[in-house]
């Protein structure tokens, strides 16, 4: 009767216990698996989000610079390479109008005691891009964001600085939104 011991012992015709670890086939797998994804995603055109380029040459924004809407604004589309913002409004081949921009905070939820548990908070964005002649781009349309934070009446500063953090992160998203939105927009020329 042949003898049946495992192939892991030192005297068995030269063969390490390390070559025969049941860990190395899987980790050949994972490796060549994820080696495969890369190469599948470089091939398929993925790419990192990054500044989109606008179909117009200059813009005037009708918000003023020195409000943290209007800078942002400013700033994203620097950032597009191919606009340039305008202060005359006669000068630019668009015009982004910021019809309003308006916040608001609800109540969600309440404890037992009747004390505030929950807010929501809401900023709404309405917005349109009209051209030179004064043809609309994009029509009024509005852009929305909400978040919920817990709040707690015993830490009321650090609720208010919670609560405008959650409003400029909220701004922020908004204006990506909006660029997205005029990154879309061709001019019939």
């Amino acid at each position: 009767m042949p003898d049946r011991r495992p192939l892991n012992h030192a005297d068995d015709a030269g063969v390490r216990s390390a070559d025969l670890s049941p860990g190395l086939p899987r980790r050949r797998l994972l490796l060549a698996g994820g080696g495969l994804g890369a190469l599948l995603l470089s091939g398929c055109g993925f790419r990192l989000r990054g500044p989109q380029a606008l179909d117009f040459a200059t813009v005037h924004i009708n918000t003023p610079a020195q409000t943290e809407l209007g800078a942002q604004l400013r700033r994203q589309i620097a950032t597009s390479g191919t606009t340039t913002v305008v202060e005359d409004a006669a000068a630019a081949e668009a015009r982004l109008q910021i019809l309003a921009n308006s916040r608001g905070r609800e109540i969600l939820s309440l404890t037992g005691a009747g004390k505030v548990r929950e807010y929501q908070l809401t900023q709404t964005l309405r917005f349109q891009l009209i051209d030179k002649d004064g043809r609309s781009l994009l029509p009024p349309t509005n852009l929305s964001a909400r978040r919920e934070y817990t709040f707690d009446d015993s830490q009321v500063l650090g609720k208010e600085q919670e609560e405008a953090l959650l409003y400029r992160d909220m701004q922020a998203d908004l204006v990506q939104q909006l660029m997205r939105r005029l990154a879309v927009v061709s001019r019939a020329d």
